[in-house]
């Protein structure tokens, strides 16, 4: 009799359900689902095996506290187990297509401990593993046994044969002895290959024997259906299911998930569905924090499973890019793109943690736009073999890492090796800094690229002084030398630090003495040790009673205060950040975050106020600086350490520490005795750059650049500076402010209205529509700073409603709860000397922010009361308006327009206004009255007007907001632009302005004398103004030096855009002969011809360089030409060179005989001190952004006249 062994039932429904979409979108095709026996996963013979284990009693996740668990054992026999994804993976790493099945079909399987029953199943063999299935449609297994594991296959008779691996045996039955020797041989043969390739890997890489690369994420988990939990793995792309830990480590596992059909799904608190169109798998984790750990896993899993592997396939081509650089893991799918090293997935992310000033990692399979052809062939060239001979040619066997290595062995061995160089082959030239340089300009214009290497890592400076005037810099001379792999390398490491090794360890690293010694203890409650933010609110439930140590430089925390070994330990000196929640930010009142190193963060709690400030100022004196000290007085919200760049020395990040309280950031710089303050509010401009790795803050036209070298603390930086610097309240001192201590938001519709709205009739007494002034209020309220008010976008009714609405709406008043019945009551006095003076008492009584926005409040409307022969505003009326709404009453107490009124007339004296002021506002008011009587007579002029410009590249992060005077010239705006970013101009740092036209894909660089505000006008939206250097200007200036007359004369390849009537050349380019003179450019059909073809004055040409690529233009150096004559007739036309220094020479007398000569101004001293000469002429003249399609842009921007400064003159 067969004893027959019942399992709980597991339903699973067969949907087609596509990628992407949820459990409740599937449909069944027809009829019912299909209800499957619970040995769709495991069979009867299979629980003969009593596999059903409790798992142990700390079974969870393979995560603890203190990060990752040690690695599970490898299995005893030859390669790696495919739990632990060695060489049982090999030929299915991700998005490789499946192996093909070698070898197919039913066999009987006899289940173990000499049962005679067997079952049959559909067994399929590839190069990795042996399945077998319930049935030949089956997409999951029901066990697979990996190739590599498989010892030996022997026969035993009746047409059985035993699959006999280091640890289990296998017994089938085929229906013949030949089926059955068929099997044999096959499987015989797919073993013998698959050792032999494990015997090479082992050869040729001793690092990676013996060890295999972990899951990247693996542990228990229930499966809905099932009575005990499933060992999962997660690794790679693909998601592996055991019946335990033990056949997690012998490798022989149920079945795999491919992940690039799978999509995840969280569905409660604990539960989450892996969903494929074959099978909804439906788990449960221990805690909500596991589920968001197993869920971030495998939703990782699918991006590299859909991800492109062609990059990778072409880098793993050279042998030794196959394995890991650093640790021999096998198939690593990063890479480091300036040290030209690939590498596994674990030793990327401790890369990461380097900084991007000594690694920039990428994936070969994710940043597909990253991989040029050039820099695929670098890797080719240098690669892991070149590239270790330089980095790891003295690394002691005690330090080398392999596959298994945890993450602070890693983290260490990796700051050794490339931040330090602790292990590199120095150059014969070291510490001989000129000899370095010299060297590098030599080995540029070879192809010795291992050459370059060493000499940059050992201190030559990139952008070193050449002597060459024609190629000043060693990428100049490369390109001269047509070493294209050479200009690869060194634009990948514009920005690379040199390594340098500090005096102690690299544990000791971030302190110069001692840290004092700090104790304490008590009890904590503690949540687990999580690798990404806190998302949302931890309730009460979640965390757990500790006992916690702080003593001798490590914080330990234990079951209780009775036990002696401790849960865990986290090392002061690994601290990089302390954050103080607000209260009840969880279900503790008070917590507080504590940052590692390891990218890991802590949560603890305590229901006691004041005895989580005495926890917080413990741990906070423990992991600072000393010379940082000053910042523990502080109530911070957050203190730690960053990289920083700021100041003139750009070149090597720097190490300060940080503490954020309220809206001022406090930062003890390296080179600083004292802390200085940052006032977030004040901020001109906070700006991410990179990819998350760089925060841009901007205050007083200083710019401090914070890097993210952790990716887990910086972030928590960037939203907590990013809140702080927006407006938190409805105060005036909440809100973000200028210079000058006034409410941005107030500045901005100040601003507008001043230019748009002064002749407004009614302005300030008519409303605007509500539902647009609540939206500007709203976004304005949010972060002003983002907002830029647009001519035709914002109307002026709208912003004047906004900027009412916000006064009225604001807390506490302007005039102040506790002095505005003061103010009030000043109106009774009736000598106007007596109450002008109590007026300015009580100004000296308002808090600064308030007294700042008043003034500048009553400054505005004593220029709107100027106007009020067009506007029809006048003192009288504009006190009946803004009276009440100041004073926030209801309008019947006529005393709070008086005061407004009295304010408006008497601005002079109660603002204290010296002459020198007065006479500035008059400026302005003057100006600001002919511009209207311009406009209103049809000869408009030009104002100031706020243009967007960006530095290098079109990046947000790049963006600077710039006014442009009528007057301003390229040169000008070229230096503002410097200034802003604390760029200094060297003496062969040619910075100049670009008209850049994406849609025909050139640019032209602005002659230094030529005036913005006309190009402004003209601009399409297609177009863009960008400051950068001119990197052919010094050969540009040799070349004219040296050439002898104003001509220039040759063949080109000459293409004529067709026109609308399809006149024109029809298509490709031609050969024509070119003469250019100091007045006209002529066109001849070939050399011999007597007449030109064609003939354009040079005044009215256009000369840009580079043009669409769509033409298929037949070499690289073109120019697009546009000409514009009297008739505002236009043609555009394409000129093509035969090489680059004859595109610069043609380049270059363009601009010499456009501009008389003049290329380049002689003195540049000059020009800053004429700018600033004529910004505090113009004052505060308010701007118009220039922004919106063309024809917004057209209509906000007046007419340029011939002269602007005719609109000055008789001010």
């Amino acid at each position: 009799m067969v004893a027959l062994h019942l399992v709980p039932s597991f339903s699973v429904c067969l949907l087609p359900v596509p990628h992407g979409a949820g459990q409740e979108d599937a449909e069944p095709v027809t009829g019912r689902p299909r209800s499957l026996r619970a040995n769709s996963l495991f069979s009867e013979d299979e629980l003969v095996e009593d596999y059903y284990d409790a798992p142990p009693a700390n079974s969870g996740s393979s995560w603890s506290d203190n990060g990752p668990s040690p690695r599970l054992p490898a299995p005893a026999f030859s390669g790696s187990s495919p739990g632990t994804l060695g060489d049982g993976m090999e030929g299915t790493a991700a998005t490789a297509p499946l192996s093909p099945t070698i070898k197919a079909g039913w066999l009987d399987k006899n289940p173990p401990q000499g049962s005679y029953i067997y079952q049959k199943r559909w067994v399929k063999l590839d190069a990795d593993y042996l399945r077998y299935f319930d049935s030949e449609k089956d997409a999951y297994s029901k066990r697979f046994i990996p190739v590599s594991s498989i010892s030996r296959v022997t026969s035993i008779g009746d047409q059985k044969f035993e699959v006999i691996t280091n640890n289990r045996n296998f017994v089938f039955r085929a229906e013949s002895d030949a089926d059955r020797n068929e099997w044999i041989r096959t499987l015989q043969q797919i073993a013998e290959e698959r050792k032999s390739k494990a015997l090479e890997r082992t050869l040729m890489s001793p690092t990676t024997s013996g060890a295999a690369d972990p899951a990247d994420k693996s542990g228990f988990l229930e499966l809905r259906g099932f009575k005990h939990k499933l060992f999962v793995a997660v690794a790679g792309d693909k998601v592996f299911l055991y019946k335990n830990a033990e056949d997690y480590r012998l490798g022989i596992g149920i079945t795999y998930i491919e992940m690039n059909v799978g999509n995840v799904k969280e569905v409660d608190r604990r539960g989450f569905d892996l969903t494929t169109p074959y099978r909804i798998f439906s788990f449960s984790a221990d805690s909500d924090q596991e589920k968001e750990e197993w869920v971030e896993a495998m939703q990782q899993s699918i991006a590299e499973a859909l991800s492109n592997s062609e990059v990778a396939e072409r880098i793993w081509v050279v042998e030794s890019n196959r394995f890991c650089a650093d640790c021999g893991s096998p198939k690593p799918d990063w890479a480091s793109i300036n040290l030209c090293v690939v590498i596994c997935k674990r030793c990327a992310g401790e890369h990461r943690g380097l900084g991007p000033g000594i690694t920039k990692v990428r994936s070969l399979k994710m940043d597909r736009k990253v991989w040029t052809e050039e820099l695929i062939e670098l890797f080719h060239q240098i690669g892991n073999a070149v590239a270790n001979q330089f980095w790891a040619a003295n690394v002691p066997p005690s330090e080398a890492i392999n596959p298994a290595s945890s993450s602070q062995e890693r983290r260490r061995f990796l700051i050794a090796k490339y931040r330090e160089g602790k292990y590199r082959r120095y150059h014969p030239l070291f510490g001989n800094q000129e000899e370095l340089d010299r060297a590098l300009c030599a080995a540029v214009t070879t192809s010795d690229l291992a050459e370059t290497q060493a000499l940059l890592f050992c201190g030559a400076a990139v952008t070193c002084a050449t002597g060459d005037p024609q190629c000043p810099t060693p990428l100049a001379l490369a390109e001269k030398s047509g070493q294209r792999l050479q200009m690869e390398f060194l634009l990948h490491n514009k920005n690379s630090e040199t390594p340098r090794l500090e005096v102690g360890t690299s544990e000791e690293k971030p302190y110069s003495v001692p840290l004092p010694s700090v104790t304490h203890n008590g009890f904590l409650y503690k949540t687990p040790s999580m690798a990404k933010p806190v998302g949302e609110r931890k309730g009460q439930e979640e965390f757990s009673r500790r006992w916690c140590t702080l003593q001798d430089g490590v914080l330990s925390y234990y079951e209780n205060d009775r036990n002696a070994v401790p849960n865990g330990e986290i090392k002061v000196e690994e601290i990089v950040c302390l954050v103080n929640n607000p209260p009840n930010a969880h279900g503790i009142e008070s917590t507080f975050e504590i940052y590692i190193e390891s990218e890991r963060l802590y949560l603890f709690g305590l229901e006691s106020p004041d005895s989580a400030r005495e926890w917080l100022k413990s741990i906070a004196k423990s992991f600072v600086h000393p010379r940082a000290e000053e910042l523990l007085a502080l109530d911070f919200e957050r203190i730690g350490r960053l990289h920083y760049k700021g100041g003139l020395n750009l070149e090597r990040a720097k190490e300060g520490w940080f503490a954020l309280a309220g809206s001022t950031l406090h930062v003890c710089f390296e080179d600083s005795e004292r802390q200085e303050p940052l006032q977030l509010r004040k901020l001109q401009e906070l700006s991410i750059q990179g990819d998350n790795e760089v925060l841009v803050l901007v205050e007083r036209r200083r710019t401090l650049y914070i890097q993210g070298e952790r990716k887990l603390d910086f972030l928590g930086w960037v939203h907590a500076i990013q809140k702080a610097a927006g407006s938190a309240g409805d105060t005036l001192s909440e809100q973000q402010l200028t210079e000058s201590d006034v409410p941005l938001l107030v500045d901005r519709c100040i601003d507008y209205i001043t230019q748009c709205g002064l002749t407004s009739e009614g302005i300030y007494r008519k409303s605007g529509q509500n539902s647009k002034t609540t939206s500007l209020l709203e976004m304005l309220r949010r972060d002003a700073r983002s907002v830029r008010l647009k001519e035709g976008e914002h109307q002026v009714d709208d912003v004047a409603n906004t900027l009412k609405r916000f006064f009225r709406d604001l807390g506490d008043g302007l005039f102040t709860r506790q002095w505005g019945q003061d103010w009030l009551r000043a109106t009774a006095l009736e000598d106007e000397e007596a109450k002008i003076s109590e007026y300015r008492r009580l100004l000296g009584t308002l808090p600064t922010v308030n007294r700042a926005t008043l003034k500048a409040l009553i400054n505005h409307l004593f220029r709107v009361q100027r106007f009020s022969g067009e506007n029809q505003m006048n003192t009288h009326n504009l006190a009946i308006v803004f009276g009440p709404t100041l004073f926030q009453t209801d309008g019947k107490d006529y005393k709070a327009g008086r005061v407004v009124e009295d304010l408006i007339s008497h601005y002079v004296k109660i603002f204290n206004v010296n002459d020198q002021e007065m006479k500035k506002q008059q400026d302005e008011i003057m100006a600001i009255m002919k511009m209207r009587e311009a406009a209103s007579s049809g000869t408009q002029q030009a104002g100031d007007f706020i243009c967007t410009v960006y530095l290098e590249e079109k990046k947000t992060e790049a963006e600077q907001h710039v006014k442009i005077p009528a007057t301003m010239t390229a040169e000008e705006l070229t230096f503002e632009i410097l200034d802003r970013r604390k760029i200094v101009m060297k003496e062969k740092d040619y910075w100049s302005c670009f008209e850049v036209n994406e849609r025909e894909e050139a640019e032209r660089p602005l002659h230094y004398s030529e005036k913005v505000l006309p190009i402004l006008h003209c601009l399409g939206t297609e177009s863009y103004l960008v400051v950068k250097k001119q990197m052919s200007m010094e050969n540009m200036l040799i070349y004219l030096a040296s050439r002898v007359g104003d001509c220039k004369h040759g063949m080109m390849k000459f293409r004529e855009e067709r026109n609308l009537l399809g006149l024109g050349l029809s298509t490709g380019f031609h050969d024509r002969y070119f003469i250019l003179n100091h007045t006209c450019l002529r066109l001849y059909k070939e050399v011999r011809s007597h007449k030109p073809e064609k003939e354009w004055p040079v005044r009215n040409l256009k000369v840009y360089l580079g043009m669409k690529k769509k033409l298929r233009p037949p070499t690289c150096w073109g120019f697009t030409v546009f000409y514009e004559n009297e008739k505002h007739e236009k043609q555009q036309w394409y000129l093509c060179c035969d090489t680059q220094a004859d595109l610069r020479e043609w380049f270059a007398t363009f601009l010499h005989v456009q501009n008389g000569g003049a290329l380049w101004p002689s003195e540049t001293s000059k020009v800053r001190a004429s700018r600033s000469q004529q910004d505090s002429r113009l004052g505060n003249i308010s701007l118009i952004p220039l922004r919106g399609n063309e024809s917004e842009m057209r209509n906000s921007v007046a007419a340029f006249a011939t002269d602007p400064l005719t609109l000055l003159r008789n001010v």
